[in-house]
């Protein structure tokens, strides 16, 4: 079992930013991709950014050049660099990773809210 513990969300006015951390219980080497996730109200969850094993990236088109995700040197967190934020960025987010048997595992969510 994957324990995936978020932390750092809160509220910020627009332009501002927030980093967010994702704990997770094993290297995230051991881990075919970690990334985030966000849902607003009366949407449907969606990627915002994906870290590979290989440490490629991936990033939704409403985020890229705004926000950054990385590893630690230890490989156990997962961090999501927030800048230039804006009201349309509010939402839940959500730590995701699939492990290489394509098992999924997800976080609590924390909330962030950005107020214009």
């Amino acid at each position: 079992q994957v324990q995936l513990v978020e932390s750092g969300g809160g509220l910020v006015q627009a332009g501002g930013s927030l980093r967010l951390s994702c704990a997770a219980s094993g290297t995230i080497s051991s881990f075919k991709t970690m990334g985030w996730y966000r849902q607003a109200p009366g949407k449907q969850r969606e990627l915002v950014a994906v870290l590979t094993s290989g440490g490629s990236t991936t990033y939704a088109d409403s985020v890229k050049g705004r926000f950054t995700i990385s590893e630690d040197n230890a490989k156990t967190t997962v961090t999501l660099q927030m800048n230039s934020l804006k009201p349309e960025d509010t939402a839940v987010y959500y730590c995701n990773c699939f492990t290489w048997a394509r098992v999924g595992f997800w976080g609590k969510g924390t909330q962030v809210t950005v107020s214009s």
